[in-house]
Order: C-alpha cells, then structure tokens, then sequence
C-alpha cells in the first residue's frame, strides 16, 4: 500500500474540549473513588480509637470527592481543551501544522 502523508493544520475547538472534558472527569471519577476509600479507611480508624461524630465527617469527604472532583475535573479539561486546541491552530498557522502518514 501506498503511504500518504496529511498536514493536520485545524482543530475543531469545541470537538477537542468535549474530549478533553470527558476523559479528565474520567480521571476526576478515579481520584473521587480513590480519596474516597482513604477517606472511608480515615473514618475506620477515627471511630475506633475516639468514637466520635468528627470521625464521620471523613465519609461526607469521601462521598464528596466521587461526585465533585469528576465536575471540576470535566470543567477545567474542558476549558483546557479549548486552550489547547486554539493555541495549536494559531501555532500551525504560523508554522504549520503536524505532518502524519497514512496508509
């Protein structure tokens, strides 16, 4: 087969914002759940050893961290994506955009 070689020169900004968004509140959701069983193992040992109300407070940390860190997450990979995007559309503008091959 013959290989054949493109210049990316745009982005879609908001195409790459969306992808971005998404896989950072991927991300935001495995540090939530991650946060959240060191918060829950916290409150384990709070409980055990004092036994009082300030030791629950771990677990509205914990349940805290599943649901906001994958929405700040998912909003600052968002804006990010658009940072990025932009900046590589005026940068391949000036200079050229990325070569890549294909078959």
């Amino acid at each position: 087969m013959a290989v054949q070689k493109l210049v990316l020169n745009r982005l879609g900004v908001f195409s790459c914002a969306k992808v971005s968004g998404v896989l950072y509140a991927a991300f935001g959701l495995l540090a939530g759940m991650i946060f959240s069983l060191f918060a829950l193992i916290g409150t384990a040992i709070g409980l055990a050893s004092e036994g009082g109300p300030g030791a629950l407070l771990g677990l509205f940390f914990g349940v805290g961290a599943v649901i906001v860190l994958p929405i700040v997450y998912g909003i600052l990979g968002f804006v990010g994506g658009i940072i990025a995007a932009g900046l590589y559309n005026l940068v391949a503008g000036v200079i050229g955009g990325v070569e890549m091959e294909f078959e």
